[in-house]
């Protein structure tokens, strides 16, 4: 895990984070970029659902709203991202 990173579940809310890493095999790559997500890719967490419930995330470079499961959302990590929106 790359230095001051934390997952998405980790992450706090309606914060801009950039797109670090991802903790996983080829599959979860794979499923993130054909969802929008990549590298580099500044993002925010807009809601949690109650009850271990998907992840609403806000793709700030595409511009396009997607929800994630906590299974996919605790293998990506993120940094905070300073003064940008």
């Amino acid at each position: 895990m790359p230095e001051g990173s934390m997952t998405l579940i980790e992450a706090p809310p309606n914060s801009p984070l950039r797109i670090v890493g991802v903790e996983g095999g080829e599959a979860v790559r794979r499923r993130l970029f054909c969802l929008g997500f990549h590298k580099d890719d500044v993002v925010r967490v807009e809601s949690r659902a109650p009850f271990r419930g998907p992840l609403l995330l806000w793709n700030a470079t595409s511009g396009c709203r997607t929800a994630l499961g906590r299974g996919v959302a605790a293998k990506v990590l993120v940094q905070t991202v300073d003064g940008e929106e």
